[in-house]
């Protein structure tokens, strides 16, 4: 099993399915149903952005993870002070893979990305009713620091 970067868009495309149909099923009043083809074309455009970074996990050859992430600079402001993150945008491990450590390994090659970039910070969000990444994100010791709210009209 090995992570490595990738920009093979049509291989992140398929492995987007899992967190997607996810989303698509808690939240279908704002997600479209999975389409390979559409997402294909969406990722080959995104994987040419300097900033993103994917990681595609495979065990035996076989790609069954990714990750995809973005070193974000946040200029100094009247408000802020400067500073640099990794985001990560989305993790998603294939259909019948999960709760064997490939989420783990993708995160550690994230802090690895982070520490070589001289970045302290992971910074990540996901879906309320996403059961799985909240207790996945509290095992890799993620601690909440702002929350985000809506309310519906």
């Amino acid at each position: 099993m090995y992570v490595s970067q990738s920009r093979d868009h049509e291989v992140i495309a398929k492995l987007n399915r899992n967190v997607h149909n996810l989303h698509a099923k808690l939240y279908p009043k704002y997600f479209k149903e999975y389409n390979y083809n559409a997402m294909k074309e969406t990722f080959n455009n995104l994987v040419e952005n300097d900033n993103f970074v994917f990681l595609v996990l495979k065990d035996h050859e076989v790609p069954i993870g990714y990750a995809w992430i973005e070193i974000k600079n946040y200029p100094e402001s009247v408000f802020k002070n400067e500073y640099k993150s990794v985001y990560v945008h989305q993790l998603s491990i294939v259909e019948g893979q999960t709760h064997k450590g490939y989420g783990k390994k993708l995160m550690n090659e994230v802090y690895d990305i982070a520490k070589k970039n001289d970045i302290d910070l992971i910074e990540l969000d996901y879906w309320y009713e996403n059961m799985a990444a909240k207790e996945f994100y509290k095992k890799q010791n993620f601690k909440k620091y702002r929350e985000f709210a809506f309310r519906q009209l």
